[in-house]
């Protein structure tokens, strides 16, 4: 009987080269970046209805997505049999072995399919046939990869050399090399024996213990002590921080893939995929792989363009134009602009690195702030003031809360309120008001069945959202 796959799902990054869409706090996997879907729900979507594959997926996020992860899975039905987050990021060795550890926790021993969620995949059908065939490897004891076919000389991934053929698709894996120069790459494209390097990966979960703790014993040790002295949280399974952090941080090819390629190249394959992959690393991969006009410009939003070629111009709330630009990326938000040539998008970094050295909140989050209970948009701001828009789900309720330095006025624009306020407890409906004085206790809950939307207004000497004292909340915050 053949094995089951269960899809691991690696949602830690950052996608700081994508800002400013892309923040800390909603990083891009977390984005409807191609289509309507976000590059995570893609990324298990294009999993259904393959012969053996789990219904359930197993997640890795850190703490401050994890409820944003658990919400998007929600919304196309799949469930996660294990969310587990990471309390510091330590590359995708130990990431897979917290997987591993917990599909034998679980008593199971399955075939681990090791996902980026951050990976643009146009043609589904070649990529689930690729994913039958490495499934077919991984329960034979092999370590399997998947290497993309390259469309251009590209010095920005990472290669592997396939070595003799398999199969029609699959090829003894013969090494992986580092990104190289411009000639060095077109070297490896021209001689049709390199592949892109792309992050996926195939192996039973036993296997792979057994690998990590031939070849790199002390990540497996920290991941089992972290592991073990972990615990569940609502839906979630926090890994213990101390024995995590003193794990070395490591990735799947350096700890573990080369060096059983150089005690036995027999035990790992690369299989060939072309079925339009990009791991969206920056804006011009963006454009790459969007859809064009006529004169090659991505277009997304309110924009209206002229004599403007070979340009990506994306609006999220105002009206764009542009004239006479050509090779130029813009993308708009409520809070940040970015304007840049597309041969200088990769320098995006050091924007955000600036940001974050002059103390500025723009590579955090977004204007629009998501919380467990739903969301809000902090629509204005001034010296002692604040006006935020605050969306609540039926059946959500924030923390029971107290302020030091603020006060708060609440508006109920549309739904009803529950509201406590002190020893109080009362509802509001449409139009209606209440004042929450600073150091009162209150909690704002949507008891309805349809969106709760305010209006609150702060005023105080400090306004930051650490000034927060919580007494009781539902989300474990």
């Amino acid at each position: 009987m053949a094995a089951t796959i269960k899809p691991v799902i690696l949602s830690g990054g950052s996608g700081t080269r994508l800002w400013p869409l892309s923040r800390q706090l909603y990083p891009k996997q977390l984005l409807p970046l191609v289509g309507d879907n976000t590059l995570l729900q893609d990324t298990v979507q294009r999993l259904k209805n393959l012969p053996h594959m789990s219904d359930s997926v197993t997640v890795i996020c850190n703490d401050a997505h994890r409820f944003l992860v658990a919400e998007q899975l929600r919304e196309i039905g799949v469930k996660a049999d294990a969310l587990l987050l990471e309390p510091v990021g330590r590359n995708t060795a130990p990431a897979l072995t917290l997987a591993a550890l917990a599909n034998r926790h679980a008593g199971q021993d399955d075939i681990l399919l090791v996902l980026p969620a951050d990976h643009v995949i146009k043609d589904g059908r070649a990529f689930q046939q690729a994913l039958t065939e490495g499934s077919k490897l991984a329960d034979e004891g092999m370590l399997v990869t998947f290497g993309i076919v390259p469309t251009r000389v590209e010095t920005g991934y990472g290669y592997i050399r396939q070595g003799r053929a398999i199969d029609d698709a699959a090829f003894v894996l013969d090494k992986f090399v580092e990104k190289p120069d411009a000639e060095t790459a077109k070297q490896y494209v021209d001689s049709g024996e390199f592949l892109w390097n792309s992050g996926m990966f195939m192996i039973r979960a036993s296997n792979w213990l057994e690998q990590i703790g031939r070849y790199a014993p002390e990540i497996l040790q920290a991941c089992e002590k972290a592991y073990v002295a972990g615990s569940s949280d609502l839906d979630f399974y926090r890994i213990e921080e101390s024995a995590f952090t003193a794990c070395p941080s490591d990735s799947i090819d350096y700890a573990v893939a080369e060096k059983m390629v150089a005690d036995n190249p027999a035990q790992a394959a690369v299989i060939r995929l072309d079925a339009g992959w990009s791991d969206v690393g920056a804006w011009a991969e963006l454009w790459n792989i969007g859809e064009k006009d006529e004169a090659g410009n991505v277009l997304s939003g309110d924009v209206k363009v002229l004599n403007t070629r070979n340009s990506m111009l994306l609006g999220k709330q105002r009206l764009i134009t542009a004239v006479g630009l050509e090779d130029t990326v813009v993308v708009e938000t409520a809070d940040a602009i970015l304007v840049a040539h597309r041969d200088s998008v990769q320098d995006v970094k050091q924007v955000v690195d600036w940001i974050k050295s002059e103390g500025r909140q723009e590579h955090l989050n977004h204007r629009c702030v998501y919380r467990p209970w739903g969301h809000y948009d902090s629509i204005d701001a001034g010296e002692r003031y604040q006006v935020k828009r605050i969306f609540v789900n039926p059946g959500a309720a924030l923390s029971l809360q107290m302020h030091h330095h603020r006060a708060e006025h609440w508006i109920v624009v549309s739904g009803t309120a529950r509201v406590t306020r002190g020893d109080e407890t009362f509802y509001l409906a449409e139009n209606q008001s209440t004042y929450i004085p600073i150091g009162t206790k209150h909690r704002l809950e949507n008891t309805g069945t349809i969106p709760l939307e305010m209006i609150e207004v702060q005023s105080g000497s400090y306004l930051g959202e650490d000034d927060i004292v919580r007494f009781e909340d539902i989300y474990g915050r």
